[in-house]
């Protein structure tokens, strides 16, 4: 044998020697589903990472577990019929501190610092969220929340046992999986249930694909969202069902000020993110892109998704400093719908807003957002919310279809927009009469191929096809569709304060008011 080949030889031998295989069983672990494990995992898993690298298995088994600290180089597989089970007793999970909020408890895995890490296999992680709500109880808002509705005190009143919910949540562990400031992470496969906290959080993260799971929270559990990205880079989630009470995907660029889960999130964007071919369901928002606490968040592509049973369809939200910039969405089916109890959301297909949510900062802007080839069945309009201090900037949309529906619940929940975590809480959750598509302050909107059907919806607050005000540049081509057909004022286009409009219809179905 030359020496090119032995050399090879040796290489590989010491690969496959790093690459070595941990069972969990080999350092006590029982898979009883009543046993503590937390120990036993972590044994394996630091004996893996000083090996090395490697995979950690779990094999068949309810394995019964606190925090559990992945490392570098470690992929942590899941074999079939393997569960990873929250323990119900809070003090068997980690604890950190935040001040002003006290003492928390991570969840089940919690990674920090890690390259190489990985949770892969067709197993399962089950967050236990039973053991910490109580699913007898709705939560519901105050009359502070609904005092500008138009059904006041009866708004989203629950007719009998929990509605909708949310439950009631207890003394619970947060982020049932979360990977802080860890590089080339993969989620495979695995199957992420009944969280208690948000399900899995990528947290100041670059290299990152998830791909293939089945991600169940429940659907009547609140904070239980389903993939957080903060403040991460070049992250790819495709192939996967994605069902929860609150958002089924959030994309948020927090800033330095901005702490959780015992870790400080970083002064940088929150950029190039990938979503595609995934099935998600919300009772808050499908997809939520940005919120308070916010730094840029930009080049985000979400492509081929159902997004169905949801409260909000797509969620962007600007509150604070930064920006939402260069942001597409094509080939998505959107079917919304009103509900009771305290969630986020209004029944909209889509929804942008900017608006002060915290005083004593510039606010940001959104800019540079296209919708291409979106189909939506929704019991509220699509909302475009700008403010004068922060107009929407050059918002496309090309190949839009809105079914807008009656909803069995417009007598407690229609006939209001919700624009919560402002400042002013008159534009909270306020009462106003409801177009087909809304937008208020924007700069540079398309709308181009849109057709409108309204599908026996009867209330007295429904009233245009497409409403602008307070805008510049607008061009509305190859709109079919008329105002609400139950409401004689309705008109297909009304378009006010503005400049530069042009429209591609008579000039009979256009109402103009002091538009120059």
């Amino acid at each position: 044998m030359n020496r090119l080949l032995i050399t090879a030889a040796l290489l590989l031998a010491a690969a496959g020697a790093r690459a070595q295989t941990y069972s969990i069983t080999d350092f006590g672990a029982r898979g009883d589903g009543k046993t503590l494990a937390t120990a036993a995992i972590q044994k394996a898993i630091d004996a893996c990472n000083r090996g090395g690298g490697g995979t950690v298995d779990v094999p068949a088994g309810t394995y019964l577990t606190g925090t559990v600290n992945l490392k570098t180089n470690v992929d942590l597989h899941l074999g079939s019929g393997a569960v990873l089970k929250g323990s119900p007793n809070l003090s068997d999970y980690q604890t950190y501190s935040v001040p002003g909020f006290g003492t928390n408890h991570y969840g089940l895995l919690y990674s920090v610092h890690a390259d190489n890490v990985s949770l892969t296999g067709p197993g399962t992680v089950d967050g236990n969220n039973q053991v910490f709500y109580d699913f007898t109880r709705a939560k519901t808002l105050d009359t502070a929340t609904t005092r500008y509705t138009r059904q006041k005190n009866n708004y989203r009143r629950v007719a009998s046992g929990v509605g909708d919910g949310p439950v009631v949540p207890g003394d619970r562990p947060r982020q049932m999986v979360i990977f802080s400031q860890c590089t080339h992470v993969r989620v495979i496969d695995v199957s992420l249930l009944n969280s208690p906290f948000w399900t899995m959080h990528f947290a100041d993260c670059d290299a990152v694909n998830v791909d293939g799971i089945r991600l169940w929270s429940g659907l009547l559990v609140p904070n239980a969202d389903g993939i957080d990205v903060t403040s991460s880079s070049n992250v790819t989630i495709e192939n996967s069902d994605i069902r929860t009470g609150d958002d089924g995907l959030a994309i948020v660029g927090y800033d330095h000020h901005f702490e959780i889960a015992g870790f400080s999130g970083l002064r940088h964007p929150c950029e190039n993110i990938n979503v595609s071919n995934c099935n998600i369901q919300s009772y808050s928002s499908g997809i939520r892109i940005g919120f308070l606490d916010q730094n840029v968040v930009r080049n985000v592509n979400v492509s081929n998704c159902n997004i169905t049973n949801s409260t909000r369809g797509i969620g962007i939200f600007l509150r604070d400093e930064g920006s939402i910039e260069n942001l597409t969405f094509s080939n998505i089916r959107i079917e919304t719908r009103l509900r009771t109890g305290d969630w986020w959301g209004n029944g909209e297909a889509i929804h942008i807003s900017a608006i002060r949510g915290k005083d004593n900062v510039k606010l940001g802007h959104i800019k540079n957002v296209t919708f291409a080839n979106i189909t939506c069945r929704a019991e509220n309009g699509i909302l475009l919310y700008g403010t004068e201090e922060s107009a929407l900037e050059d918002i496309t949309f090309n190949g839009l279809k809105l079914e807008f529906t009656d909803s069995p619940l417009n007598g407690v929940a229609g006939g209001n927009v919700d624009l919560r975590g402002n400042s002013d809480p008159k534009f909270g959750l306020f009462a106003r009469d409801i177009p087909a598509f809304l937008a208020e302050h924007v700069n540079g909107l398309t709308i181009d191929d849109f057709k409108l059907d309204w599908t026996n919806a009867r209330a007295a607050f429904l009233t245009n096809g497409i409403e602008i005000n307070h805008f510049r540049n607008v061009r509305i081509d190859h709109f079919v569709g008329t105002g609400a057909p139950n409401t004689p004022a309705g008109r297909p286009v009304v378009l006010s304060d503005g400049t530069n409009a042009t429209v591609g219809l008579n000039k009979n179905q256009v109402v103009r008011k002091n538009v120059r």
